[in-house]
């Protein structure tokens, strides 16, 4: 945020009221993430909010607001990290996938999707306590992030993984570039454990590596809309659910610091009307 006062919010689901454009009209469903609203302009955390019609997305059928803001920027950057992976050659039953940070808001969607889509999903926690909550979102495996966190030792370990969703970076994203197998790729989509990365080119040269870097806050909007028909189609409502509390917005300044010590697990929607 660069201004007070100012109501911030990254997220929104809602009815159209008013438009000024051919595009929508009041009464239709939509969703916004990104494009920097909430920081540079007023945000979701409101109960209307004036944005241009090019932010906006046609909330797909079979998707309520509720469960659309479960999926918010989290899912969608989690479903663009898989588009990324399968136009690079990721597809089901290439070996395990990794996914780190995975009780988290991208990593609980990414574990989510990838398992329905087929896939042997890998999760990567420091919260042992939560492989009940990762084996029901569908992964098959757990491992201790700390395996993944010390700097590697060697430029090329062991290959272990057909492709990964990292939401971690720093030490955790150079060892995952020296364990994936041959021309597979890591979509880098988090740093929640630093921004840096000490790693060496011999991975892209003898292995054929990719690192994919997903952005979700300027995606262009026609992957914007086909990402949420896929995200409508491909990802379980069961498992979406058991991942989201609602909250009201009262809530929001004990949450943040829960948020920021990583206290909290999978989604929470803020219901701006409690």
């Amino acid at each position: 945020m660069r201004n007070y006062p100012h109501i911030p919010g990254i997220d929104f689901a809602g009815t159209v009221e008013r438009s000024e454009s051919p595009e929508f009209a009041p009464g239709d469903p939509v969703i916004l993430t990104g494009w920097r609203v909430g920081e540079m302009q007023w945000g979701g955390y409101a109960e209307r909010a004036r944005v241009k019609a090019s932010f906006l997305v046609r909330r797909p059928d079979g998707l309520t607001a509720r469960q659309a803001m479960a999926v918010g920027t989290a899912g969608l950057t989690a479903m663009l990290a898989v588009f990324a992976l399968e136009r690079h050659g990721l597809h089901s039953g290439a070996g395990d996938v990794l996914v780190t940070g995975a009780a988290g808001g991208v990593g609980s969607v990414a574990v989510s999707l990838l398992s329905r889509l087929g896939h042997r999903v890998v999760a990567s926690t420091g919260r042992p306590e939560l492989r009940g909550y990762l084996t029901e979102l569908g992964a098959a495996e757990l491992i201790d992030r700390a395996t993944l966190a010390a700097e590697p030792s060697r430029p090329l370990d062991s290959e272990r993984w057909a492709g990964a969703v990292d939401a971690v970076g720093g030490t955790t994203l150079a060892t995952i570039l020296t364990q994936l197998y041959y021309r597979a790729s890591v979509a880098a989509c988090g740093l929640a454990g630093g921004s840096e990365v000490q790693a060496t080119v011999i991975p892209f040269l003898l292995r054929g590596v990719n690192l994919l870097g997903i952005d979700s806050v300027m995606c262009p909007r026609e992957e914007r809309i086909e990402a949420w028909r896929r995200l409508a189609r491909d990802l379980p409502l069961d498992r979406l659910e058991r991942m989201t509390q609602t909250l009201p917005l009262s809530a929001l300044p004990d949450l943040a610091p829960q948020i920021l010590k990583g206290e909290v697990r999978g989604r929470t929607v803020i219901n701006v009307n409690g």
